[in-house]
């Protein structure tokens, strides 16, 4: 590799936990390390750039993290960095310590505040995608997605146990604000009668009408998986309204929340996390800036991070047809 663009670089993580940051955070680290340029972790995101929270890191810094979930270094959104006065400390506090790259773990509100800090004060900056959500563009898998995926599948097996036993009607929240794969595709993988998601308009009738077939075919007990970002209803009224038309039915309700974010990351994300921290040091050591680091049919890419913001992954439609004619 030709001499290297950068001589000294932080790492922060921002936004959302998700399992598989730090193991990003190793390999940024190791990398950084083994090309010998000086790496700083930085406390809580972007409040660590502005209140000069800097911790120089070296190989030593980052071991048994890869098993981790969380992040060592915490998280936290900063309303301060959104001004123009907290960039500029934040830019302040990198010159004196001779800051001259950044990689920036999160999601799209990470990205956005990296992108806005590069175009104001030029300093390299690259994403690397951590969300469970998996609803950023670049990158066929986010840092995440899969050990939240396997916890959701998990959980929603255990449920079933008990549905089935009693048989009850589950109506089981999972995470997605805006983005439905974690509901599909546990669902799918869970054998749930049906899957709620945002990406496409839902109807109760429809709803209704799988509960229906499904007396006809002599089933007992049903799974509903419901994506938060649910527009039709939240997963409360839904449960409501299914009782009022269905009196006759033991119903109830299950959200998973946060412990989805959380736990000792599977080993497709600490492989992802490995080679995405791998890429974002050796693309800010070729001149890349302003782009995410993502791996797209196997390969690392990398993606204009207004690009990875502005559009989303798609939702597979195929996905959709599989789970319905499989939930007979």
């Amino acid at each position: 590799m030709k001499e290297s663009a950068v001589k000294k670089i932080a790492v922060l993580t921002s936004g959302g936990d998700s399992p598989g940051m730090n193991a990003a955070l190793r390999a940024v680290v190791r990398t950084a390390n083994y090309y010998n340029i000086e790496c700083y972790g930085v406390r809580e995101g972007y409040n660590g750039l502005i209140n000069n929270d800097f911790l120089k890191m070296g190989a030593r810094s980052v071991k048994n993290i890869i098993n981790q979930g969380g992040t060592i270094l915490k998280s936290a959104r900063s309303a301060e960095f959104r001004t123009k006065e907290g960039r500029q400390k934040a830019y302040d506090n990198c010159v004196k310590l001779g800051i001259d790259g950044l990689v920036c773990i999160g999601g799209d509100g990470t990205f956005t505040g990296a992108k806005i800090f590069n175009e104001e004060f030029g300093i390299r900056v690259i994403g690397i995608p951590g969300t469970i959500d998996n609803d950023i563009f670049g990158t066929d898998n986010t840092i995440g997605y899969d050990t939240a995926l396997n916890t959701a599948m998990d959980a929603i097996d255990k449920i079933r146990d008990t549905a089935t036993s009693h048989n009850r009607v589950f109506f089981v929240e999972v995470m997605g604000r805006d983005a439905g794969f974690i509901a599909l595709n546990s669902g799918l993988a869970t054998g749930a009668l049906d899957i709620l998601i945002p990406e496409k308009k839902d109807s109760i009738d429809e709803l209704f009408a799988k509960f229906r077939d499904a007396e006809k075919t002599g089933k007992a007990s049903s799974i509903v998986v419901v994506a938060e970002g649910e527009k039709l209803a939240n997963v409360y009224e839904l449960a409501e309204k299914t009782k009022q038309t269905f009196p006759d039915y033991d119903i109830r309700v299950a959200i998973l929340g946060h412990m989805q974010r959380g736990g000792s990351p599977s080993c497709a994300d600490r492989v992802l996390a490995s080679r995405l921290g791998y890429g974002a040091v050796t693309g800010l050591m070729e001149g890349q800036s302003n782009v995410m680091a993502g791996m797209r049919s196997n390969d690392l890419t990398y993606t204009p991070i207004e690009e990875a913001i502005k559009k989303h992954n798609e939702i597979n439609e195929d996905l959709l047809l599989i789970s319905k004619i499989l939930a007979i």
